[in-house]
């Protein structure tokens, strides 16, 4: 969702979220003014204030800005006086919250850290992922990263977290130990741990910058048909790297057909869902996204696709944003038959600036379209072949994982009779299955 001070391409630099927009940030002021006024203007809540007002009123995608009078709204914050940053913070929410976009919005610096984690597809730890075991109330590694301190030190999936530094975790929060866990790359940190047979025992590592997985993929054998399952979770900084991974491993063990699967996926980079576009298809148009001023852009495949093989995609109503880019692409094209439930329906492009204390700023600057010129917004994508999920189907695959992705699975299910198709790859239009009873489904990010 950035863009840079010289104005360089949308689609170039833009990003897309779910309900939060999610990456690290060029501002249009760029980095070196970024630099220079930090310290100038840590302490003046003031100027925050007036920087948030300046992007607004320079990038945001309604030129009437929701029927408010935007010079108005800047006399009226630079009026006041702030003792504090929370108060710059409230009085910046609150001028923001009268545009009535959602996706418009203000990050403390604690917020937009988080955020530009997210997206950057890295995490400065130990590479660990934990839960807290139902039954035994303790803090439980779920798996070592591939290449991350925690893999190479021998953690295991069920070893406990008894203490963090010498802090016992006993009741302690997922969200509290990974706080206490990530930290600057190079630094060291000691973990008690807890393990089946063994004694307790105190394991000494160091942090590291260590690449997030957010493509997870498999072979499958479906009968007579080897069948290259993909799920990609969010389309961080290293989606695309994942993806090309994934394309090219399972082409190499000779698959006959792809299942790709975006169910869940809230969206993130832009970039990165036209990268993973341009890997299934050769040619056609991805997507178009209009400014404020009405200005159109169009990105279009570049014959650089990793496969022709055929390719079912799995969606839901978490599917969102740049998923929903990546679906509308490959559905128009008809490169995909898409199968699942209705999609979330976000079609709003956002610039993400890191601001002059370290807060960010989140502003919606273009509408997008898929490329037969569907508006999705508040509608989203209707699948090829609509199938939804029972409660009961989503609580069995939400309490056992390890059924997403099988024939224990409808919908995956589904996509593999349609692979079984021949006709298929003409993607069919507007199909139904027999309707179950929907379950509910909200955007999570």
């Amino acid at each position: 969702m950035n863009h840079s001070a010289k104005r360089s391409s949308l689609l170039q630099l833009a990003m897309i979220g779910g309900a939060i927009a999610t990456t690290a940030t060029i501002s249009v002021f760029g980095p070196a003014w970024t630099r220079c006024v930090r310290a100038a203007l840590q302490d003046s809540p003031k100027a925050l204030v007036d920087q948030v007002w300046q992007l607004v009123n320079r990038e945001y995608v309604d030129g009437s800005f929701n029927q408010q009078d935007w010079q108005a709204t800047r006399q009226s914050l630079l009026s006041k006086d702030y003792a504090s940053k929370d108060e710059a913070y409230i009085a910046i929410r609150e001028a923001l919250q009268k545009l009535g976009d959602p996706y418009t919005r203000f990050m403390d610096p604690r917020q937009y850290e988080a955020l530009t984690n997210q997206t950057s597809g890295e995490v400065s730890g130990i590479g660990i992922r934990m839960e807290v075991n139902e039954q035994t109330k303790r803090l439980t590694v779920v798996e070592a990263l591939e290449n991350s301190p925690a893999l190479r030190a021998g953690i295991k999936a069920g070893d406990e977290i008894l203490a963090i530094d010498g802090k016992s975790t006993l009741k302690m929060k997922v969200d509290d130990a990974s706080k206490l866990i990530r930290g600057q790359a190079g630094t060291p940190i000691t973990l008690r741990l807890g393990r089946t047979g063994q004694n307790t025992f105190d394991l000494k590592l160091t942090r590291a910058t260590i690449e997030v997985p957010t493509v997870s993929y498999s072979l499958k054998q479906e009968s007579n048909r080897r069948v290259g399952y993909i799920r990609l979770r969010e389309f961080s900084g290293h989606a695309a790297d994942q993806m090309r991974r994934a394309i090219r491993d399972l082409s190499n063990q000779k698959v006959d057909a792809f299942v790709l699967d975006l169910r869940g996926n809230p969206g993130g980079l832009l970039q990165a869902s036209i990268e993973i576009a341009r890997m299934w298809m050769d040619n056609g148009a991805i997507v178009r996204t209009v400014d404020r001023q009405g200005s159109s852009e169009q990105t279009k495949a570049n014959r650089t696709a990793l496969t022709k093989l055929p390719l079912a995609i799995l969606v839901d109503g978490n599917s969102a944003s740049a998923s929903e880019i990546l679906t509308g692409a490959l559905k128009d094209n008809k490169r995909a038959v898409v199968i699942g439930s209705q999609t979330f329906g976000k079609a709003l492009v956002q610039s993400v600036h890191e601001l002059s204390d370290g807060s960010g700023l989140a502003v919606t600057i273009a509408h997008y379209y898929t490329p037969l010129g569907t508006d999705i917004n508040h509608k989203g994508i209707t699948p090829d072949i609509k199938i939804e999920l029972t409660e009961a189907q989503e609580r069995q695959l939400a309490t056992n994982p390890t059924l997403i992705g099988t024939q224990s699975d409808p919908q995956y299910a589904r996509a593999i009779a349609a692979l079984s198709n021949n006709s298929f790859a003409q993607s069919p239009v507007n199909q139904s299955s027999r309707p179950m009873s929907a379950g509910a489904s909200d955007l999570q990010f």
